[in-house]
């Protein structure tokens, strides 16, 4: 069963997660206290709710305890941002991704309990939404509308094995560009022959498309 994400905040950053992740085949649940947001993503969300998220009644009513992954995407009101993700980490929710705008503002993130911390002045909402839906994803840049590049920990069915014997561009429909090993070497433009070793990271190119996929199939 795919992971189902609940997305606080529907302005630009949060907006981008939400679409992303859909486009990525996940379920999403989308919040805002914005009347005019809510209709906005009617058409787009199969559950989009107008509501004040630091109400922890409203959030249960919701059923937001039933979700997988919660990112707190609201904007600049702080204390907003603050008191959601303790509302959510006292509900049970697994895992909360939230948005800082300061260092102070991450600290006190992190001290409420939330597990993950993202800027949105380096962290775009596409970047964000591939990182939360793979364990194995480092890092996600898009080169164009159509192809982008991404670093991910060799899943462990990869270990010991060759590219050759992956048939990595045939199965995935994406090319791997270099490998860091675990000492920090990095093999460029690596040969068929070349072994993948558990831990090791891998340099991936391809359609969006494709490396969809790929993610999916080694899905957390």
């Amino acid at each position: 069963m795919k992971k189902q994400f609940v997305v606080i905040g529907l302005g630009r950053f949060g907006g981008s997660v939400t679409k992303t992740l859909m486009s990525l085949g996940y379920e999403v649940m989308g919040i805002d206290k914005d009347e005019r947001i809510v209709q906005e993503y009617a058409s787009v969300l199969t559950h989009v709710y107008q509501g004040d998220s630091t109400d922890d009644q409203v959030m249960r009513e919701l059923g937001v305890r039933n979700m997988d992954h919660a990112i707190v995407a609201i904007g600049e009101d702080l204390q907003s941002s603050i008191l959601t993700t303790l509302i959510l980490k006292d509900m049970g929710v697994k895992f909360v991704t939230a948005k800082a705008t300061s260092d102070y503002h991450q600290r006190v993130l992190e001290g409420v309990g939330a597990d993950h911390i993202v800027h949105p002045e380096r962290d775009t909402g596409v970047r964000v939404a591939h990182q939360v839906t793979s364990k194995n994803m480092i890092d996600y840049l898009e080169l164009s509308p159509d192809y982008s590049l991404v670093e991910i920990i060799a899943p462990n069915t990869f270990g010991r094995k060759t590219l050759k014997t992956l048939d990595f561009r045939a199965k995935y429909g994406c090319s791997v560009m270099a490998i860091r090993r675990t000492n920090n070497e990095l093999v460029v433009s690596p040969h068929a022959d070349e072994i993948i070793f558990e831990g090791d990271m891998l340099v991936i190119i391809g359609k969006n498309t494709d490396i969809a996929r790929f993610e999916r199939t080694f899905e957390d």
